[in-house]
């Protein structure tokens, strides 16, 4: 499904969500930003949005690694990164979150955009999240929530079960796939719970903060 909607994510993400996904990117990115010589871990990366704009945002001596389990998002964000220039500060490899092949304590952010909701094992990946942070690293989680605001939450049921999947087709994307887009934010917890995972998983001074009355979260956690 990733494979196929690669081609128009970007432009769809923008549409769909009226560019709100650029200022929670922002405030993701700033939460996460890195200093010098030191790493990232983001999972999910997609096209890269979250990946670019965290090293633009970051000390010139920083770098990301990306993984997704999507070849064809895969393909573009290594298109991407040549375009840029950051080859030597960006690499992105094919690899599963739920099961990471990097030593205990690689990196000193894991970052997602977008992602952990398309887990099919939540918590075996926070595990992996806390299990190759260092010490003193963070883990930041941009994702879609529920709204708490009943009447908020209606809007937003609207919009995203009927509408959104059939303006995605007529902008020339794939209907099924913003069909299975609130399918999985319904099936995945809310913020509160969310932040009961991360601490279950082992992360400690775990908060998060709702964006657009809680349309997305961002949570934060640390080893």
């Amino acid at each position: 499904m990733f494979d196929t909607v690669a081609p128009r994510y970007d432009f769809l993400n923008r549409v769909l969500s009226a560019r709100r996904d650029v200022g929670w990117r922002r405030r993701a990115v700033a939460l996460a930003r890195l200093g010098p010589g030191e790493s990232a871990l983001d999972l999910g990366v997609g096209t890269g949005d979250l990946a670019f704009e965290l090293l633009a945002a970051s000390d010139p001596t920083a770098r990301v690694v990306g993984i997704d389990v999507s070849s064809a998002m895969l393909e573009a964000v290594r298109r991407r990164a040549h375009a840029a220039g950051v080859g030597d500060r960006f690499e992105a490899h094919l690899a599963d979150a739920q099961a990471l092949t990097f030593p205990d304590a690689s990196f000193d952010r894991v970052t997602a955009g977008f992602a952990v909701r398309n887990f099919g094992d939540l918590d075996a990946g926070l595990a992996e999240m806390r299990r190759v942070l260092k010490p003193a690293g963070r883990a930041v989680v941009l994702e879609l929530s529920t709204p708490p605001n009943p009447l908020l939450r209606g809007v937003f049921r609207l919009y995203f079960h009927r509408l959104a999947p059939r303006l995605a087709a007529l902008l020339g994307g794939d209907a099924e796939a913003y069909r299975y887009l609130p399918r999985s934010v319904a099936g995945f917890p809310g913020a509160e719970a969310l932040a009961g995972r991360m601490r279950d998983a082992g992360f400690a001074r775990v908060r998060f903060e709702r964006m657009a009355g809680g349309i997305a979260a961002i949570h934060v956690g640390e080893p």
